[in-house]
């Protein structure tokens, strides 16, 4: 491969701060360039704009992708207060007769539609002689898609990064063949097989991901077909993180939960085990605090809240955004609450598709030099990686085995105990060298 190779990179959410889509490609870029790499991004206009090389942002076309990506960028630019809730407000009350026509007619994710932007701008550059190679990135199928389209046109080489798996398997025996009603996931089945066609490389990020893509599609890695392999994405250390920093016991233990919350991943089950850890230790009641950044709590956690009077034990802190006094963004501000914990919660989830996905905050977790309690379900890659580097582990659906290794980090703290990791992280460069290495 050449070293001064110039790549169109298509990612909707480039530069979007604690989105793991977005720091997938973010984290890479310094090594992409330190390789030689010139790239061209082409983004949404929902991130910063990186002066580091050129970086056009483009408006989706359609109205549900419109209203998301405006909502975004009218908050990089003013902020949340009184003037955003209005005007976004009353932007979403004019798109709303167009939204419910486009989710009629057509039925795709909101994103579909910055597809066409990226391709025509895309189209240009790439007949003016100024791209070699299209890299495309998810988590918004969009990027594929314009990345497909351009293929067709062009004959451009082209790499897929597949994040989450774009075809959602229900039950163990099912491998995704079905053809599903909806819609969107209709058209995400037709656009993996696509990618796999068309596609020069293409990889995911789990070992099962690419073991039912390949089930789904025979000729994955046969001659004329895009060749599959696995990249661990890996994270950087967010403002020179450094697992040096000892850990100091207080009074309290601290669990911290970073990222979305949801009713298949919920931070109910912790509450469930802490009932049960309470009716044989009432005292550790004043013991245990969990915090839980990044979102607003699911239902089945607000429930649960009610349900035990855990209003004290919990807690929400929401979203961290940038802090306009340190500069420092989001991802660092959690991160710098993630070293100060006892132990970090890792939920997985319980839908099926948990064997083909690992959160995106374990491989930020693996920087923080505190223990992680991952409760998994159906992922032996994740369960080894876990493993490997000293963890509390716990099974979904598994509720007495969870509430016992609630009890057992509590013991754990009391005595001072707590399993130490192995400093293990997994980097980006050598997801990087990854891929590089399979362009030669």
């Amino acid at each position: 491969m050449s070293a001064d190779q110039r790549w169109l990179i298509l990612s909707h959410g480039f530069n979007m701060d604690g989105r793991a889509a977005s720091q997938t490609i973010t984290d890479k870029m310094p090594y992409l360039l330190e390789a030689g790499i010139q790239p061209i991004v082409f983004s949404a206009i929902t991130g910063i704009q990186d002066q580091r090389f050129p970086h056009r942002q483009f408006l989706a076309w359609g109205p549900s992708a419109f209203r998301f990506d405006f909502r975004h960028w009218f908050a990089n630019q003013y902020g949340r207060g009184i003037a955003y809730k209005v005007i976004t407000g009353a932007i979403s009350i004019c798109l709303s007769p167009l939204i419910a026509l486009e989710k009629l007619f057509l039925g795709y994710s909101s994103q579909w539609s910055w597809a066409m932007p990226a391709f025509l701008h895309g189209l240009k550059f790439i007949r003016a002689g100024q791209i070699d190679l299209v890299y495309s990135t998810g988590g918004a199928w969009s990027a594929h898609l314009a990345a497909l389209w351009l293929k067709k046109a062009t004959g451009v080489k082209w790499l897929a990064e597949i994040h989450d798996p774009m075809v959602i398997r229900s039950s163990p025996e099912d491998i995704g063949t079905a053809i599903p009603k909806n819609r969107d996931a209709r058209f995400r089945q037709y656009l993996e097989q696509q990618i796999i066609g068309y596609a020069d490389e293409v990889w995911w990020f789990t070992e099962g991901a690419l073991h039912f893509a390949k089930q789904r599609n025979p000729a994955l890695n046969t001659a004329g077909h895009a060749h599959g392999f696995v990249v661990l994405p890996g994270a950087e250390p967010p403002g020179g993180l450094s697992a040096t920093k000892p850990h100091v016991y207080s009074n309290k233990l601290n669990l911290s939960h970073s990222g979305s919350l949801a009713s298949d991943r919920s931070l109910s089950i912790i509450l469930t085990a802490l009932d049960t850890l309470l009716k044989k230790y009432p005292e550790a009641r004043n013991d245990i605090r969990i915090h839980a950044y990044g979102a607003a709590l699911d239902s089945l956690s607000q429930e649960a809240i009610q349900k035990g009077s855990y209003q004290d034990i919990l807690i929400a802190h929401g979203r961290l955004e940038r802090d306009p006094q340190t500069g420092k963004s989001g991802r660092e501000r959690v991160v710098e609450q993630m070293q100060e914990a006892d132990v970090l919660i890792l939920l997985h989830g319980n839908d099926e598709w948990c064997a083909e996905y690992i959160p995106s905050k374990f491989y930020e977790y693996l920087w923080t030099g505190r223990p992680i309690w991952g409760i998994t379900h159906h992922n032996p890659q994740l369960d080894t990686m876990l493993n490997e580097r000293g963890a509390y582990i716990s099974q979904v659906g598994d509720d007495s085995g969870i509430a016992a290794t609630l009890e057992k980090i509590w013991l754990d703290w009391k005595n001072q105990a707590l399993i130490e990791p192995q400093w293990q992280p997994i980097g980006v460069d050598q997801a990087v060298v990854r891929i590089l290495n399979h362009q030669k």
